[in-house]
């Protein structure tokens, strides 16, 4: 069975709308698209070539589909580690009203049993199951304790506005760190697994009397 890896970039202030340019999400009038891109060098490309390293499927939700398919399908060139494995791998996309995907290797997931669509596909995946962005998503499988391990890039710049990945009533989740770097522009590079719901404690002093 394989497992489902969520890789996502955020800046300190939690925003994970638009990272890949100006253009790419501008919902309730965000203006601040791109801002992943000047800490894009080689520590972060290396990372990310690695995380498609072991991809078996694409899980992901409609607007970053139509995101990728709109630029990977003309990167043509397989031995490109990113784009070879988008264009060639399956690629399922949660969507109630897309019919017909264009995308070669595409197909639908209705989401009308989330929890069930998405257990199956990581039964019939031989490698991992991989979340890229899809934030709306991503919030339903962290509701339903799907996902297994975590990739959080957290880029060193605060925006004040956009949407927040883990925004206000998500349910409460522990997770443990595996592994993680800084890469030399400044990105904090950190890999987490779900282990399930918060521990709480106190740090008040003990009763002397």
């Amino acid at each position: 069975m394989g497992k489902l890896v969520h890789t996502v970039f955020v800046t300190l202030d939690g925003v994970h709308q638009a990272p890949g340019g100006p253009e790419e999400d501008t919902r309730g009038g965000f203006a601040h698209g791109g801002w992943s891109f000047p800490y894009g060098d080689e520590d972060f490309a290396a990372f990310m070539t690695g995380v498609f390293g072991g991809v078996g499927a694409f899980l992901l939700g409609r607007r970053t589909y139509d995101i990728f398919a709109g630029y990977w399908p003309k990167v043509t060139d397989p031995a490109d580690p990113i784009a070879g494995k988008l264009n060639a791998l399956p690629k399922h996309v949660v969507s109630r009203t897309l019919v017909d995907p264009a995308w070669e290797g595409s197909a639908v997931v209705r989401g009308d049993d989330l929890a069930k669509e998405v257990t199956a596909l990581k039964e019939s995946t031989d490698g991992e199951l991989q979340v890229h962005g899809s934030g709306a998503l991503a919030r339903s499988l962290f509701a339903q304790d799907l996902v297994d391990t975590l990739h959080l890039l957290t880029f060193p710049v605060v925006l004040g506005s956009g949407l927040r990945l883990f925004a206000e009533g998500c349910p409460p989740t522990a997770f443990r760190h595996t592994g993680g770097l800084i890469t030399a522009a400044g990105v904090s590079v950190q890999t987490y697994d779900l282990e399930g719901r918060p521990r709480y404690g106190s740090y008040e002093l003990p009763d002397k009397g």
